[in-house]
């Protein structure tokens, strides 16, 4: 092994986030599959859906609004459907993320747009990489992941702890504090 690329234990602490540890998370071989399309969209997802039903009935899928029910009637496969993007569904997807209940988020949105729920949008894309979720915005990153060995078998994925940044106050420290200086 080429040496210059060997890390060692110091310099793996070094570059390691001081506010929270990854630890495992056992993912099974049925992933929980949020899909998203803006509707510039919606025909791209819905031509790679039925390109990979196959592949896709393995797994559980949820989606917004829309996209949901256009899935589930092209595909004959359930799909649980949550609230239309704009009115709050990327959210509703974002929360399940966060809660550990989505494996994978298949979101293809429209760069050339801006949507009303824009900051939505960026909120879901952010907390799926807080919380080490794969995310693929279009078809060949799409083709990419759902065609991997790591889809059809358990996977280890390393799931950040943020247990130091929740605990980073104190709560009776604060009070104290404040009690002190008022």
């Amino acid at each position: 092994m080429d040496e210059q690329f060997e890390l060692g234990t110091q310099e793996t602490q070094l570059l390691a986030h001081p506010d929270f540890y990854q630890v495992p998370q056992e993912v099974d071989a049925r992933k929980r599959i949020a899909l998203v399309a803006h509707d510039n969209k919606k025909q791209d997802l819905l031509e790679w859906a039925l390109f990979n039903r196959e592949l896709l009935a393995k797994h559980d899928m949820v989606a917004t609004g829309t996209t949901g029910r256009l899935l589930s009637e092209a595909l004959n496969l359930p799909v649980a459907c949550l609230q239309s993007g704009p009115l709050g569904g990327d959210q509703q997807v974002g929360a399940r993320i966060a809660e550990g209940m989505i494996d994978l988020l298949v979101f293809f949105w429209d760069p050339l747009y801006t949507q009303p729920h824009d900051p939505d949008v960026k909120a879901l894309l952010r907390i799926a990489v807080v919380w080490n979720i794969p995310v693929a915005c279009d078809r060949a990153t799409a083709d990419y992941v759902i065609s991997s060995p790591l889809m059809t078998e358990p996977y280890e994925r390393l799931r950040p702890d943020y247990t130091i940044h929740q605990d980073r106050l104190d709560v009776g420290q604060e009070l104290r504090t404040l009690m002190i200086a008022g």
